[in-house]
């Protein structure tokens, strides 16, 4: 089983760890503090330790990317190009601005033109960035328990990543819906807003995307 590499020591790092150690891989967990995440590594048992972002993005076979938008790209170059080359990159990250929500909605950094994924895709070109995790709250990534398998939507270039990210979807409980090439992320990432609404507006955080098809 392929080792994980998360870039992040937040609320959705450390969920996605626990989630990958439930299903028995071993993670890495990247951190500027690794000093604050040692109780939690320990609770996890010995799948899990804690490094820098370079050493964490050796580690994985397959890296996760769970950081503040506004930080990613700098997070990347930390974890250092060489090491994120050929690999599969699971975006989970969203272009949030500063700015406060206005009447529950999201202020973005980028336009409707653009994504955060494209632009950290045409940074390391010769990673392979594949959205997905980013449009429903921690609490429901890993083995959601809603009346029927929520969706998740994913884009990116490398249908074998893909591919990669939806055999751990499938693990996590999850629907998978290939939107297709990195474009895409222009739509997947204002899902964030989306699910926000609901949150901020009637304090109801508690749902996730379904997509019907006949």
């Amino acid at each position: 089983m392929k080792k994980i590499g998360i870039l992040g020591s937040g609320i959705v790092a450390k969920t996605l760890g626990a989630g990958f150690v439930k299903h028995g891989y071993q993670i890495m967990l990247g951190t500027r503090d690794a000093f604050k995440l040692n109780d939690w590594a320990v609770d996890l048992g010995s799948n899990a330790q804690i490094g820098t972002f370079a050493q964490a993005a050796a580690f994985g076979d397959i890296i996760v990317l769970a950081v503040h938008g506004s930080a990613a790209k700098v997070v990347l170059e930390s974890a250092g190009a060489k090491n994120l080359e050929q690999k599969t990159i699971i975006d989970a990250c969203n272009p949030i601005g500063d700015a406060a929500p206005v009447n529950g909605v999201l202020n973005f950094f980028t336009d409707p033109n653009s994504s955060l994924m494209e632009a950290l895709q045409a940074s390391f070109p010769e990673a392979n960035f594949v959205k997905a995790f980013n449009s429903v709250g921690s609490a429901f990534m890993v083995n959601p328990t809603f009346e029927s398998k929520p969706s998740m939507f994913i884009c990116g270039n490398s249908t074998e990543a893909k591919r990669e990210v939806t055999a751990i979807l499938d693990a996590f409980g999850w629907e998978t819906e290939d939107f297709g090439m990195v474009e895409s992320a222009r739509a997947i990432e204002p899902l964030c807003m989306l699910w926000c609404i609901r949150g901020f507006r009637d304090n109801a955080w508690t749902h996730a995307f379904k997509l019907l098809k006949q």
